[in-house]
């Protein structure tokens, strides 16, 4: 479904500022796939995650989705196959647009734009239906400016309107990490029960130890724009934080010590 193939990025190339972001990186998806990323501060989780949504094109390597090269196709034209949950509540939604407003956005994307209207009945009802879905009484506050929302609100529907369309793939970008920690485990459950319900092949960066390896079926680990780890699902069965971090220092011969990464 999805395949990194050979794919370097490099910041300020030629210069005294150069920095390898991503080196060689090699990642095949199977369709349903939930791979977790984990990797501490400036390893190359986040331009893993630009290069194959498109925000970046790669200096080296290809990029394809379901057999198609994307590798040059610009953000806004992969919307129609890629959905993408940020860490930053604020991002991802538009504030000041009500949730039925923000949900007719995410119901038209890849489509062809024109000048029909926006909701219908039928579309409200839709919308009506899988807010409900979210269990949190989003649908009872459909013309509520989305800015009002909480940050768990307003993750809790990013996440579904990411997922709105069936993208192909669904790339999730610490999407937890600036909730409190009830909040972050609402959007987690939220998360868990969307993919498995759609069968989503999906990319989750987390900064959790303990959620990378008790979400998903597969889990890579990265360090210096490399991907160094992978570890497959009969292998992450038997996973623990501990083992991992044993993975980490023998692969990379020195201690995790990224503050932002948290072991469970």
């Amino acid at each position: 479904m999805l395949k990194v193939e050979s794919v370097s990025k490099l910041f300020n190339p030629g210069t005294v500022d150069e920095k390898i972001a991503l080196m060689n990186a090699e990642l095949h998806l199977k369709k349903g796939d939930f791979v977790t990323v984990i990797g501490s501060n400036g390893a190359g989780k986040s331009t893993l995650m630009n290069l194959i949504s498109g925000v970046m094109k790669p200096d080296a390597g290809n990029i394809s989705i379901d057999g198609n090269n994307v590798t040059l196709v610009p953000e806004h034209k992969r919307s129609q196959w890629i959905g993408r949950v940020f860490q930053d509540p604020m991002a991802g939604t538009a504030p000041r647009m009500t949730i039925e407003e923000n949900m007719a956005i995410a119901y038209k994307r890849g489509l062809a734009r024109g000048f029909s209207l926006g909701v219908t009945g039928k579309t409200r009802k839709i919308f009506r239906e899988e807010l409900h879905r979210l269990g949190i009484g989003l649908e009872n506050r459909m013309g509520a400016k989305v800015g009002l929302l909480s940050g768990g609100e307003r993750q809790a529907l990013s996440l579904l309107m990411a997922t709105f369309t069936r993208p192909q793939i669904l790339l999730l970008d610490e999407h937890t990490a600036a909730l409190d920690p009830a909040r972050a485990e609402l959007v987690t459950t939220l998360t868990e029960a969307i993919v498995r319900e759609l069968n989503l092949t999906t990319l989750m960066v987390t900064h959790n130890m303990e959620q990378a390896i008790r979400l998903g079926n597969r889990l890579i680990m990265m360090d210096k724009g490399r991907i160094i780890l992978q570890v497959d699902e009969d292998r992450k069965k038997d996973l623990t934080v501990e083992r991992l971090l044993g993975e980490f220092e023998q692969i990379s011969g020195k201690k995790m010590a990224d503050d932002r990464v948290v072991l469970g």
